[in-house]
């Protein structure tokens, strides 16, 4: 069958949980992305986009040296971190732009955690010519200095939200009231698989090409994937990884954050620790405590750190088609700096949650894909305050470059 079901849910998860007032708003929304998005027309232009601005398709990278470390494999990792603006977020917000400039809609306003979706928004914005509002969580604002600014380069306004725990959570309160205040000029350009439908459903099939490229490029280098992994806070990067496979049995693989510790407000597992619930206008699992509260969440990784998740995740989780897990603040930590030092490559801290996992997997029959959802420049002052933390010692060859050896490693 296939979901969601026209009244938006996954099973048992997802519909629509919001004020009457936004009811006709969202319905008119279904009914225009089923008109418009279908069509030949908006395809073709939405294809010359990501193409030509987001510069896809994005490569998948043979990771030799993480091959030869871990004797797993081969390990191949898709380079979505080589998008325009430096994440898999770009995929959604030209798609979602594009949309709503056809629907004559002139402003935007997005909510952001990382950075990352606020500046794939601001940038599409700019080139769209959309006035653009991005609402992020102060304690984010501090976090992601870069990400701030390069918003305001491409001419967006950068609201800073002072309310609940100051991360992703509130910035998602903040839009909502601003999109129930203006719907009538404004279009929210939500940035994850969450958030009432038609939301999760289209977000997904914007992000859906990540998984689509990938099936591609395998056969291009003659591999079947055994296991394909991707970290999951809202969940699009994964859920843009995993849609194309579920038809394949491929083992998938989602990594929520684990954080500091399983102690209630210092992780955002939410699938791992959660239990279903409403938040952002859809059913699906939550972090809360026994009377219905929202758990605060802790993550060094801005964009995980949600107390939900989209709920096409929580209805694969039940069915059991994709496992979800964990990893650490300090997994991932020591993952950024293997990455760096292995393969060349910084990674943004969501996804070093997917490279950490590679640790933790046993020996394949096929190759082995990680999706790499953004690029790290964003989290080195983060890194460097917890320099101390998981650093792995480099090795020099004869020749005195680092690198890791396989029959060393292995031992």
């Amino acid at each position: 069958m296939n979901l969601p079901d026209s009244r938006g849910y996954f099973g048992k998860y997802g519909g629509r949980f919001v004020p009457e007032t936004l009811m006709e708003a969202l319905l008119q929304l279904e009914e225009d992305y089923e008109g418009v998005a279908a069509s030949l027309e908006f395809q073709k232009k939405l294809s010359s986009e990501l193409k030509e601005f987001a510069g896809r398709p994005t490569p998948l990278y043979f990771a030799k040296c993480l091959t030869e470390k871990y004797r797993i494999g081969p390990i191949y990792i898709k380079r979505e971190d080589l998008c325009h603006t430096g994440a898999h977020k770009i995929n959604n917000c030209i798609g979602q732009a594009l949309f709503a400039s056809h629907l004559g809609k002139k402003r935007i306003v997005a909510e952001t955690g990382a950075g990352q979706h606020g500046v794939a928004t601001a940038a599409v914005c700019a080139r769209l010519g959309l006035d653009c509002v991005v609402y992020m969580g102060t304690k984010d604002v501090e976090r992601q200095q870069l990400n701030v600014r390069r918003m305001k380069y491409f001419g967006a306004e950068v609201r800073p939200v002072n309310q609940g725990s100051q991360t992703l959570k509130d910035a998602i309160n903040e839009a909502l009231r601003d999109w129930i205040s203006n719907v009538d000029d404004t279009h929210y350009l939500i940035g994850s698989v969450v958030g009432p439908h038609p939301y999760p459903m289209m977000v997904r099939n914007f992000q859906k090409i990540i998984g689509e490229e990938t099936l591609e490029q395998l056969e291009q280098h003659r591999e079947k994937a055994s296991v394909a992994i991707a970290c999951v806070g809202g969940g699009s990067n994964a859920i843009g990884m995993f849609f194309a496979f579920l038809k394949t049995d491929t083992r998938l693989i989602g990594v929520e954050a684990g954080g500091k510790s399983d102690a209630s407000g210092h992780h955002s597992a939410t699938l791992k620790r959660g239990k279903p619930g409403v938040l952002h206008g859809a059913y699906t699992y939550v972090l809360q405590h026994a009377q219905g509260q929202i758990e605060d969440t802790e993550s060094v990784a801005p964009g995980l750190d949600y107390a939900a998740v989209g709920p096409e995740h929580s209805h694969l989780k039940e069915t059991g088609r994709v496992e979800y897990t964990t990893v650490s603040d300090q997994d991932a930590l020591k993952a950024f700096h293997t990455l760096a030092d292995c393969e060349g490559i910084l990674p943004a801290l969501e996804s070093c949650h997917a490279v950490a996992y590679l640790e933790k997997l046993e020996k394949q029959d096929g190759a082995i894909v990680v999706n790499l959802s953004g690029r790290g420049d964003k989290d080195l002052s983060i890194v460097a305050e917890n320099s101390s933390v998981g650093v792995p010692p480099a090795r020099l060859t004869q020749t005195g470059r680092p690198r890791y050896s396989s029959a060393e490693e292995g031992s």
